[in-house]
């Protein structure tokens, strides 16, 4: 006999978990949200605010330590009390993740604490059973494992949403260990900050990190498969930025790949080669040493424990498959159901693009449909991307490469404008004037295809080309929009502008 029924129970109190159990409440139904660890999930706890707590202490001390007497500052006995550092981080993880327990009691949504296992969904106009099992959870590990312990209760409801998020990926000859082989929950919580940081993946989550060590002076040297830093973003951005990392001392390997990683008493040993045509070149690897290796090669959902193995629910790489289809070139109409009746999914679980607004949006959407109600699509081609390394990083719609690719040709079916933010004068103000802004714009209505920003507060200023894209502005309407002086947002004037060939100031 079950317990307690719920009109919907979420599994997973991150950013898609907590926002679709509060978006269900307001709509009237009766919701649990269930959680074997902290609320706010891997984005709250482990991700996103975290890092970036630690990202804006970097960003400080670099101006301090590197910058002082351009601002006219002196320090005597400036020096890095390393445990303040993390300690920030995660007080700042602490606070917020209190904040989410008052929301979701605010909203009368019962906070369940525990690992969910789900026996049944829905069949025949039935319940689905959701039995609750004590979980024990080492959180500091990238891999968090899990202790399952014995049942705890028995609920049922009419719909469930699972939101369990993702977990890093490591190497088939090289699995987290917690110590020399680390993933980002580690490099959040070093004790010690290491000399010789080797960093695998030039994605946001390894370039954030990158940036971090090597602001405070760890020997930093980045590997990258690809043939460009942060390779999702627009080509003249990964160059231009690895430009300044390379200048700011940072070893950045393209074209890299990793074939063996050897723990030492000492260390780590990477063995690397060039990566050509789809292989390594052996004939050419070379060792590389360090004190930790970073492993920052993508995610997969995670969803262990959560199914009865009678269930048979559908998975497709690593993901709960869904009726959403990754890259559709139309908006899709979407309730995010998977193959077994009264269970949907959304959120990093479900696959690409693994960002917390994405999860977010999609449960709002998964939960206003379960409701009744008929929610607008999400657009998958508009949704703002963001690396908050320093400068940061920020793009939304499609890159030069991308239009090329699909058979656009430059001058005929698009046009490019540029704006170097070296000559901006509220960048210059304020001692942040390197990067660019680029739009692309199409022809021959002007509508914006692409924005990509490398520059101070990028990721703040993605919102109004996030918007444009989503309202198919022009760029003559960006053009006709007065931008306040001095601002960064003149940036994005002067590159729209440009993109008509008629900037004002470059």
């Amino acid at each position: 006999m079950a317990d307690k029924h719920y009109d919907l129970v979420v599994i997973g109190g991150g950013p898609a978990g907590y926002v679709g159990a509060i978006r269900a409440a307001q709509l009237g139904l009766k919701v649990a949200c269930v959680e074997r660890d902290k609320l706010g999930g891997v984005c709250l706890n482990w991700g996103c605010i975290p890092s970036k707590s630690l990202l804006a202490n970097a960003e400080l001390y670099e101006k301090v330590s590197k910058e002082a007497e351009d601002w006219g500052l002196a320090f005597d006995n400036l020096r890095v009390d390393w445990s303040k550092v993390i300690g920030r981080s995660r007080g700042v993880a602490d606070k917020l993740n209190k904040g989410i327990g008052f929301l979701l009691k605010k909203n009368k949504i019962d906070h369940i604490q525990g690992n969910a296992k789900i026996l049944s969904g829905r069949k025949n106009g039935g319940k689905c059973t959701i039995e609750i099992q004590e979980a024990e959870v080492k959180a500091t590990l990238t891999h968090a494992p899990v202790t399952i312990g014995k049942k705890i209760e028995q609920i049922t409801c009419d719909n469930v949403l699972v939101a369990t998020g993702s977990v890093a990926r490591d190497l088939p000859f090289a699995r987290f260990d917690g110590d020399k082989i680390i993933g980002a929950r580690e490099a959040m919580t070093l004790p010690e900050q290491p000399k010789k940081l080797i960093v695998v993946g030039a994605g946001a989550i390894g370039i954030e990190f990158a940036y971090f060590y090597n602001s405070y002076g760890t020997e930093t040297t980045v590997l990258e498969m690809m043939p460009r830093i942060v390779p999702v973003e627009d080509d003249d951005i990964s160059k231009e930025l690895e430009k300044i990392f390379k200048k700011q001392g940072m070893n950045i390997r393209t074209s890299t790949t990793v074939t063996n990683i050897e723990k030492t008493k000492d260390g780590v040993k990477v063995t690397v080669a060039p990566f050509k045509d789809g292989k390594a070149d052996e004939s050419k690897s070379e060792v590389i040493e360090g004190d930790k290796v970073l492993l920052a090669i993508g995610v997969k959902g995670r969803y262990d424990g959560l199914f009865d193995e009678s269930l048979g629910i559908e998975t497709v790489k690593d993901h709960i498959k869904t009726d959403y289809v990754p890259n559709a070139p139309e908006p899709q109409t979407l309730t995010y159901a998977t193959n077994i009746p009264g269970i949907y999914a959304v959120g990093d679980v479900i696959g690409p693009p693994w960002l917390a607004h994405v999860a977010s949006e999609e449960a709002i959407i998964a939960v206003e449909r379960i409701a009744g109600h008929d929610p607008i699509p999400m657009d998958y081609s508009v949704i703002p991307g963001c690396t908050y390394c320093h400068p940061q990083v920020a793009s939304v719609g499609f890159t030069e490469r991308a239009l090329k690719e699909n058979g656009l040709v430059k001058d005929k079916d698009y046009q490019v404008g540029s704006y170097n933010l070296m000559s901006h004068g509220k960048a210059i103000a304020a001692g942040q004037n390197k990067g660019l802004v680029k739009i692309i714009r199409g022809l021959p209505r002007g509508e914006i295809l692409g924005a990509h920003i490398l520059g101070h507060e990028a990721t703040e200023l993605i919102a109004e080309l996030t918007l444009a894209r989503r309202l198919e502005a022009t760029s003559e309407e960006i053009n006709v929009t007065v931008h306040a002086h001095p601002t960064m947002h003149e940036a994005i004037h002067e590159a729209s502008l440009a993109s008509e060939g008629r900037v004002i100031h470059a």
